[in-house]
């Protein structure tokens, strides 16, 4: 290993080694970063799925540049939050869908245009977007592409729950066949992200936004290592919203 020393303050992702829920954990340097010097390790910890998540489907898939409209639904969850946030930093102009009660949390962000979901339906209003970032999958490919502007792309990426809050019958699964099917016959692009690991470029990459204070991760609880069980009940059980964080 020659990018890290003792000592150094690191962040990553350990996803595919059965998690992080300990005091230590050995894991392969590249997919490691210099933590963001501004930011607590309980800060750190929320953001390299979520926040390369984001960055891969807006940056990489979604090819956002300034000025273009970008949707977002599923914006206060743990990818939505960071995708508001990095959209805007493109010099995106941001629409952010949630839940009422997650309105301010998601304006704070600095969304553009914040719709709640119970009330407004983006699928019908006559705004069209160049990408759509669905993150519930709880609309039909059909709804999603008629956001769309003629050259816009959409891009899946987790979800599974309906509009009425409970689990959709095939979920992001079947709206990811449907979308590998219909890419081949329509104009628009449509792309699922699945698999993705977090890298030590995106890691970087991620950093410096955040360093910038353009991102920073938004957090709603945070549990001790011992709670472990209690907060896996509070993300399933209480719609947790942004990201819940173990502290050791």
């Amino acid at each position: 290993m020659t990018r890290f020393r003792p000592g150094d303050e690191v962040y990553g992702d350990v996803c595919d080694m059965d998690g992080a829920f300990a005091e230590y954990v050995c894991v392969p340097d590249r997919q490691m970063e210099h933590k963001p010097t501004n930011l607590t390790f309980e800060q750190a910890a929320a953001v390299p799925m979520a926040g390369c998540t984001a960055l891969l489907g807006l940056r990489e898939v979604g090819r956002v540049t300034a000025g273009q409209q970008v949707l977002i639904n599923g914006a206060s969850g743990g990818v939505g939050t960071f995708a508001v946030q990095i959209a805007k930093a493109f010099g995106a102009k941001v629409t952010a869908v949630c839940s009422t009660r997650n309105i301010e949390l998601v304006r704070s962000l600095g969304a553009d245009r914040v719709l709640d979901y119970t009330r407004e339906d983006f699928a019908r209003d006559g705004q069209r977007y160049d990408m759509v970032f669905d993150l519930v999958a709880n609309r039909s490919l059909a709804d999603l592409r008629r956001a769309l502007t003629p050259s816009g792309v959409v891009v899946l990426s987790g979800g599974g729950v309906s509009r009425n809050g409970r689990p959709h019958v095939t979920g992001p699964m079947g709206l990811t066949i449907k979308a590998q099917v219909a890419s081949r016959f329509v104009r628009h692009r449509l792309v699922t992200l699945s698999g993705m690991s977090p890298t030590a470029e995106l890691l970087a990459d991620l950093r410096e936004l955040i360093e910038s204070g353009q991102v920073l991760p938004a957090i709603d609880r945070t549990f001790p290592l011992a709670q472990v069980p209690e907060a896996i009940r509070y993300l399933e059980v209480e719609h947790a919203r942004a990201k819940v964080v173990i502290t050791v």
